[in-house]
């Protein structure tokens, strides 16, 4: 895919034992799980085979993939990529007594909090889609998911005025980012940060400049299928120009929706059909509205490739909680972003597809007949 539309406003310029490795056709890495991450679509013959290797991490599967036989020291420096996620893991998990963002939720209500360089400046990221999002994507929100059971996957209906009193401490707003002295401080004492819906793209992007240090510029990783970076080309072959992934169907189990073509960008896709529960007869999803404390309704996923894979992850999230035509517009003003929204058609069994900056050759709906695309370009 040549990149995303220009448009108006510029956007936020081990050992093998220890990892699998598995070497075959890009086919033999198709997962026939439900859900919504990507897969590995098949390639021409002429593609080479793939070496993978993965680990667990951030209660996922990392999977790096080079084109085998690319690179003699491969293997080693993509186990150095995947022992950088468990590093990240450690200084981002909440569920870690000692990693710095629970230190951070510990005592940055009482004091500001000095935060590690590039901790901080995923913090400002974080900060600048909440802007650009109109809170839609909001770091905050995990006293939410709390509240309604999705941290314990015991999905509960909390009262409404159980709702509005987490809202009270939720709210990117409430943090204070001292760009001068790298700190952090909350304006509220029951206020934390979950880094949850962003960082396994922001380790995905550290993945790739440790990569691309060491000469690997060749490569597409994962973390847990919903979030893709793709750099350089699949397979030698002069015709293939960057990687093929396709996203899931989100009503499908083991069926793909779309193909999208990724030129040295980032992919991720959010939805709600993994994770959700029933109650009296109605559907609630994990994706919570951070401005309502109300679970997610009218799309049925959102897909969004970017230049970065932390900023793909945020506004995949966000764009599932705005609504189509709030996305569109959203993503009019963005430069070097596209997304797809896949939303409920006009019929019963039918949906509509609504993309904004795509090139035309590089996403395809896969034999799938109820659909429709609808393009905003």
């Amino acid at each position: 895919m040549s990149a995303p539309k220009k448009s108006r406003r510029g956007f936020l310029a081990d050992t093998l034992g220890q990892g699998r490795a598995r070497i075959g056709e890009s086919s033999a890495t198709n997962s026939s799980a439900p859900g919504l991450g990507a897969t590995i679509p098949e390639q021409p013959a002429e593609c080479t085979c793939l070496l993978q290797i993965d680990r667990r991490a951030m209660a996922c599967q990392f999977a790096i993939l080079l084109n085998d036989g690319q690179y003699s020291h491969g293997p080693e420096s993509v186990l150095q990529a995947l022992d950088l996620v468990e590093t990240l893991e450690d200084q981002m998990s909440v569920y870690r007594a000692s990693s710095e963002i629970s230190q951070l939720n510990h005592m940055a209500a009482r004091q500001p909090v000095v935060v590690e360089p590039r901790l901080f400046e995923l913090l400002q990221v974080a900060m600048e889609i909440y802007s650009v999002s109109d809170g839609a994507f909001d770091i905050t929100s995990a006293p939410l998911s709390k509240l309604w059971g999705f941290s314990r996957r015991q999905g509960q209906i909390p009262s409404e005025s159980d709702i509005g009193a987490v809202l009270e401490n939720v709210g990117s707003h409430l943090l204070e980012l001292d760009q001068k002295n790298q700190t952090v401080a909350f304006s509220r004492s029951a206020t934390e940060i979950n880094l949850g819906g962003i960082g396994k793209g922001f380790a995905l992007d550290r993945c790739q400049e440790l990569l691309r240090a060491d000469g690997v510029e060749h490569v597409l990783m994962h973390g847990g299928k919903s979030s893709v970076l793709a750099r350089g080309d699949r397979g030698t072959a002069e015709q293939l120009h960057g990687w093929k992934v396709g996203v899931r169907h989100p009503l499908r189990a083991n069926a793909r929706l779309l193909e999208i073509q990724l030129h040295d960008q980032a992919l991720s896709t959010s939805g709600a059909a993994t994770q959700s529960f029933h109650h009296q007869g109605k559907r609630y999803g994990h994706i919570l509205d951070p401005r309502n404390g109300y679970p997610s309704a009218g799309v049925y996923s959102a897909t969004v490739v970017a230049d970065s894979a932390a900023v793909a992850d945020a506004l995949s999230t966000a764009f599932y909680v705005l609504g189509h035509e709030k996305i569109l517009e959203c993503c009019s003003l963005q430069e070097d972003v596209a997304t797809a929204i896949v939303v409920p058609g006009d019929h019963s069994g039918r949906i509509d597809i609504h993309t904004c900056g795509f090139c035309e050759e590089d996403i395809k709906i896969v034999q799938d007949q109820s659909c429709q695309f609808i393009r905003h370009d």
